[in-house]
Order: C-alpha cells, then sequence, then structure tokens
C-alpha cells in the first residue's frame, strides 16, 4: 500500500506561491496571500531572506498527537499517510489545536457550525495526490510513497553534500512525518 508522504526541497523553491494557489482552488477557499494558518489557509510561504523560501503545511505525523487527544476521533491517521478530519464527529472541544506540535489546526470562530480546519493532504484526490506538489513548477514539492521520497532525499543530500544541509526534517521529529523536508546548507 502506498503511504504517501510529501518532499519539501527548499533550495528548489523558488517563492512563486502556485502550491498556495493549487492548495486553495483544491479546497474551494477564497485566493489571498496567507500570514499563517487559520480557517482558510492550509499551507503558506515564509520568506527567510534572500532566495530561500519555506513552505508550511501540515506535517501529518506518523503518530499525531492531534488525533491521539480527539476524545471523539475526528482526527485519525490513515494506512495511506494523510490525517484526516471528519466534521460530523467533531464536538469543537479544540484540544486537536493544543496538541499539535506544528501549530496546524485552525478553528472556524466566526462561524455558525465551526469546524477544525487543516490540510489533509488532498485524501479525497485519489490518485492525483495534493494539488500543491501538482501545482509547483519548480519540483519543490513533490509527493509519492513515503519510503521512496526518503530515498530520494537521501540520494539528493548524497549527490550534492556542499549543497544541502546534511540531515532530512521529519524522519524522526515528532515521531516522525509524512512530510519530509531538505535544505540548503548555509541556511541550517
Amino acid at each position: 500500500m502506498l503511504r504517501r508522504g510529501i518532499l519539501v526541497d527548499v533550495t528548489k523553491c523558488v517563492g512563486c506561491g502556485e502550491c498556495v494557489a493549487g492548495c486553495q482552488k483544491a479546497n474551494g477557499q477564497p485566493s489571498h496571500t496567507p500570514k499563517g494558518f487559520d480557517e482558510q489557509s492550509y499551507t503558506f510561504l515564509m520568506d527567510r531572506g534572500g532566495d530561500v523560501h519555506v513552505r508550511r503545511l501540515c506535517m501529518h505525523c506518523q503518530q499525531p498527537t492531534c488525533a491521539s487527544v480527539c476524545p471523539v476521533g475526528a482526527l485519525k491517521k490513515t494506512p495511506g499517510g494523510p490525517v484526516t478530519y471528519d466534521a460530523d464527529k467533531c464536538m469543537g472541544c479544540r484540544y486537536c489545536l493544543m496538541a499539535c506540535p506544528f501549530g496546524v489546526p485552525s478553528y472556524e470562530w466566526r462561524s455558525a457550525r465551526p469546524r477544525v480546519q487543516k490540510c489533509q493532504m488532498c485524501s479525497g484526490r485519489g490518485s492525483k495526490g495534493p494539488a500543491c506538489a501538482e501545482a509547483c513548477p519548480a519540483e519543490a514539492t513533490v509527493t509519492g510513497d513515503r519510503d521512496a521520497l526518503i530515498a530520494e532525499a537521501r540520494r539528493r543530500l548524497k549527490a550534492e553534500p556542499k549543497k544541502y544541509h546534511p540531515h532530512i526534517y521529519g524522519l524522526t521529529e515528532a515521531g516522525g512525518t509524512a512530510v519530509l523536508y531538505i535544505g540548503p546548507r548555509d541556511a541550517a
């Protein structure tokens, strides 16, 4: 079974925002430039100075604390990789907001029927995978089997050790995540 993951190669990101636009379109969100996570923003770009842009999104933890604290099972880790949310089960306790080590889930505070909002790795798109990866013209965000992405990240690090910081973020952080990052040596 495919355990979907996402590899973000910060060295390839040009800061164009197509990943953000693709996410907004796939999730029926209004077009805007997000500054952080909120009920209308599942991903955003952080400008780290120079030509370094880092995309933030749900890390889809291997053992998600958001799901472990949910008393009704509204959040769950799927065998295929994504951490998904079922609004019909949610009772609005917002424990997931406090539990996430990455500050990802948001809450629709102004809604009459509020829900938790977060990236679900476009789990409804099936084999097409996440819209953010499909939209990225620089292939800074790619998707596929997590193990294959780890192998690809290791290959890149080995092939260009002067370019990359020698670490794959997400292998062990927070118990491992489905979203992995590799980045430039000088920005680490």
